[in-house]
């Protein structure tokens, strides 16, 4: 067939007693060949049982085995040997060459280095703002202390 996607089965029976994300082998290694990376998603019988496949990247140049990050809400479930619980999506990387060393058989890989940047100082606080507020017609203004992203779709000033 002309399938865009390769299925996965479980290369060993997995019990997952908790909620817990567990790396399940797929007795599959890369590289996958002719320069293709892939994505790792979960099978849509896979959802529907409850089972949840962390999507993921396969580097062109990985070397170890394939694992599946997967877990369910409803434990305990089984995972029998054999079960096609992933599918492998390849396709062909757009990314520039970068100079980082090839990923080999380490795990969650990626180009350059690690960086994380506080745009606020870290404290027990939430982060907030001092935000005034101005009555256009009215001399009328209030400031206010609000906390800033709260995941919140919309705040409220009343």
């Amino acid at each position: 067939s002309r399938s865009a996607r390769m299925d996965l089965a479980s290369a060993v029976t997995v019990m997952l007693f908790d909620t817990i994300i567990t790396l399940i082998p797929m007795g599959v290694k890369g590289p996958l060949g002719d320069g293709l990376s892939a994505l790792l998603l979960g099978r849509s019988s896979a959802t529907h049982q409850r089972l949840f496949v962390l999507p993921s990247v396969i580097d062109a140049d990985f070397m170890g085995e394939i694992q599946i990050m997967l877990w369910t809400p409803t434990p305990p479930c089984q995972i029998p040997e054999g079960s096609r619980v992933a599918q492998l999506l390849p396709f062909r990387s757009q990314v520039p060459r970068c100079l980082a060393d090839a990923c080999g058989e380490g795990c969650f890989c990626s180009t350059g280095t690690g960086q994380i940047m506080w745009a606020q100082k870290v404290s027990t606080r939430y982060p907030s703002y001092l935000c005034s507020l101005r009555h256009y017609t009215h001399q009328h203004e209030i400031t206010l202390e609000g906390i800033i992203d709260t995941g919140a779709d919309c705040s409220i000033i009343s």
